[in-house]
């Protein structure tokens, strides 16, 4: 486990990271959690008080690994861009459970199934936390058809999402 302050960040421009906000995690911290890693791996505990689980940290180089904080993050916290947070956090070696329902789905269609076990289990997890993270059986409905249909396709998460996205304008 880990003890530290860090500064909430945001990314003007990096690529595809344009616009998140973030902590650092440094190497000397990442390598107290994971020694020598260099990939992305998922951790658990809090920052200030706001509990967490089930988070990956992103490699930036160098050892130094990132938190990006999405809106439940922020918003849990109270935090924004320039902030100080407590950070406490530890390895979580928990397996991620998938979808059952998506599970299900794929079972009829071997093709598809064949290619998202083909995933990273992190790439896995993408599209079974964003099925699982709709508020109605409707939108879970049509997010079971979008990951099909990206896996029918050989798509990756965010190849399906900006295809969806393209397609509603």
């Amino acid at each position: 486990m880990v003890k530290f302050n860090a500064k909430v960040l945001k990314f003007e421009k990096k690529g595809e990271k344009s616009g998140w906000t973030y902590i650092e995690i440094p190497a000397t911290q990442a390598n107290k959690l994971k020694p020598g890693t260099k990939v992305s791996f998922r951790v658990k505990g809090a920052l200030d008080s706001f509990a967490f689980e089930k988070l990956a940290l992103l490699p930036m180089g160098e050892g130094s690994f990132i938190l990006p904080l999405n809106a439940t993050l922020r918003k849990g916290t109270g935090k924004k861009m320039g902030d100080t947070i407590k950070v406490v956090m530890e390895p979580d070696d928990r397996a991620l459970q998938l979808s059952a329902d998506l599970l299900k789905c794929l079972k009829d269609d071997p093709e598809a199934m064949k290619y998202f076990k083909s995933l990273a289990p992190s790439h896995q997890a993408y599209f079974s936390k964003w099925i699982e993270s709709a508020k109605t059986n409707a939108t879970k409905t049509k997010r079971i058809v979008l990951t099909m249909t990206a896996c029918a396709k050989k798509q990756s998460y965010s190849e399906m999402i900006r295809s969806s996205r393209e397609f509603e304008r």
